[in-house]
């Protein structure tokens, strides 16, 4: 039988999605650890040491700008934002999966 064709019934998928949920669950701390220490994503700031920045156009904020939810408290669309994240990553590969193993 394939991975693709076992299903939700394995113990390594359990295992997989049982750690994956706790990455999801952590995610605020690490996103509130990185505001604690100022961290910038390193291209964000080359942006602006070259001065980038104020040249910037944005044609698409995205689904969730800067791993946040707007509109609600930061490190709740943090975990949203990881969830949801997840949860489409996991849609595509399960789906590319079953394509592969016909």
């Amino acid at each position: 039988m394939s991975v693709a064709g076992e299903g939700w019934h394995s113990e390594w998928v359990r295992r997989g999605l049982l750690a994956l949920a706790g990455i999801v669950a952590v995610s605020p701390v690490f996103a509130w650890a990185a505001r604690r220490v100022g961290y910038a994503e390193p291209l964000e700031n080359a942006a602006e040491h070259t001065g980038a920045v104020a040249h910037e156009v944005t044609y698409s904020a995205g689904l969730l700008p800067d791993y946040t939810v707007p509109g609600i408290d930061p490190l709740l669309g943090t975990l949203v934002s990881a969830a949801v994240g997840t949860a489409l990553t996991l849609l595509v590969v399960t789906a590319m999966a079953r394509i592969l193993a016909e």
